[in-house]
């Protein structure tokens, strides 16, 4: 099956094997020839019981499926009505998934990268962090990049940010944009000064590393 070229999309794609899409742990449903990611989002928390012992076997058993390339999306989200400390709790415990499973993780962050970066340093996690929907400006990538992460671009971006951004680090999504995963990319590389299709390999060879190489 081809390498997805998009890490992160709330849409089923044309082509099932181009895109990692997002699912709760309800809506799962895997379909052959598609890649998914699979975690609890910080806005629907209270929709699981994820401390009791039922729950956690069946989310494991969920992530361990081979067509789940990553867990998320995790993450911190100021601006939902989640109590932040009930949002960290669940995400050291989608941390500590990844870590025991061996995948990336893919995280939503809004206003709560200063909290990001603590959870970081006490967790000192050795599987990939992904922020998706990077939309910050340059010191704040630059902040990130630093400390590991990987960044994803959707439809909306800081065009600035992209232009500083090292290929090495970068993912191309479409969230739930309407637009193709082809036309992302163009845009990206027109904001770059680069062709489509070197972009396109910069980014598979960074998918290759970061999904499949464990």
């Amino acid at each position: 099956m081809p390498y997805p070229i998009d890490i992160h999309t709330h849409h089923v794609p044309i082509l099932a094997e181009q895109a990692i899409v997002n699912c709760l742990p309800d809506t799962f449903h895997p379909q052959p020839q598609c890649w998914y990611s699979v975690g609890l989002h910080p806005w629907y928390l209270n929709n699981y019981a994820w401390t009791d012992k039922d729950f956690h076997l069946s989310f494991e058993k969920v992530l361990r499926h081979p067509q789940v390339l990553a867990i998320g999306e995790a993450g911190l989200d100021k601006l939902t009505q989640i109590p932040l400390k009930y949002q960290q709790e669940a995400f050291r415990y989608q941390t500590l998934l990844a870590e025991t499973i061996g995948k990336p993780l893919i995280i939503h962050v809004v206003k709560a990268v200063d909290e990001l970066l603590a959870l970081q340093k006490e967790l000192k996690p050795s599987v990939p962090w992904i922020i998706h929907g990077f939309r910050g400006k340059v010191t704040q990538a630059t902040t990130l990049l630093n400390h590991g992460f990987y960044l994803s671009f959707g439809e909306k971006f800081n065009e600035e940010t992209l232009r500083q951004m090292p290929v090495s680090r970068l993912f191309i999504e479409t969230d739930e944009s309407q637009k193709s995963i082809g036309r992302l990319y163009e845009h990206a590389a027109d904001v770059l000064g680069i062709p489509t299709d070197s972009l396109k390999e910069s980014v598979q060879r960074n998918i290759r590393k970061v999904f499949f190489s464990r």
